[in-house]
């Protein structure tokens, strides 16, 4: 009768002890999710503004179509790579939107009345804002990521990761040319 009190005491800690484990692993899932949903809520917005600058730029940069047309090519890069969810392609499509966009602030310095003109100054404004939240979104990604690839990878998570398709997440990377500054003197020379 002890033995089996005893027994039964014991599988009641095993199952409880795995179900913890499951269901922190579900945690920390779910927790990359929302970190990824995080930036793709502010992609949509910088998504969205970007029309709106590039418009308001167009008045103005009547011989430039060739750095507005290079920003909306980067724009639907990262749209479309943000829609796949493909971590890796975003980040070289995000290395192409800036520095498309830093060659579009390059050239408006070129064009005082563009400069001066608050629709612009507001709209540039906000992607500055927008690029700092992605940014700072980016860092909260790659921890989340990083907390959910070490539980998964640990016993006894891994037998329980493992079993339960609880695949490892991609961090966000990003190559040396897509972290050095970009040349603005040279794009004010183009």
């Amino acid at each position: 009768m002890i033995a089996a009190l005893v027994l039964l005491i014991f599988l009641i800690v095993t199952v409880g002890y795995f179900v913890g484990i499951y269901n922190g692993l579900v945690r920390v899932r779910a927790a990359v999710k929302l970190a990824w949903s995080n930036i793709d809520v502010l992609l949509v917005q910088r998504h969205d503004e970007l029309p709106k600058l590039v418009e308001t730029c167009r008045q103005y940069l009547q011989y430039e179509q060739q750095t507005l047309e290079r920003v909306m090519q980067a724009r639907a890069a990262v749209a479309g790579a943000r829609s796949s969810g493909n971590v890796s392609s975003l980040g070289v499509a995000e290395s192409g939107l800036r520095t498309g966009l830093a060659g579009l602030f390059a050239v408006a310095e070129n064009y005082p009345d563009l400069k001066a003109n608050q629709a612009f100054q507001h709209l540039q404004q906000r992607i500055t804002e927008l690029e700092q939240a992605i940014s700072d979104r980016r860092e909260s990604y790659n921890e989340a990521v990083n907390i959910n690839n070490v539980r998964i990878d640990t016993f006894p998570e891994s037998l329980i990761a493992s079993r339960y398709d609880f695949p490892a997440a991609q961090m966000l990377h990003f190559g040396n040319e897509q972290k050095t500054d970009v040349d603005l003197k040279g794009l004010f020379q183009q």
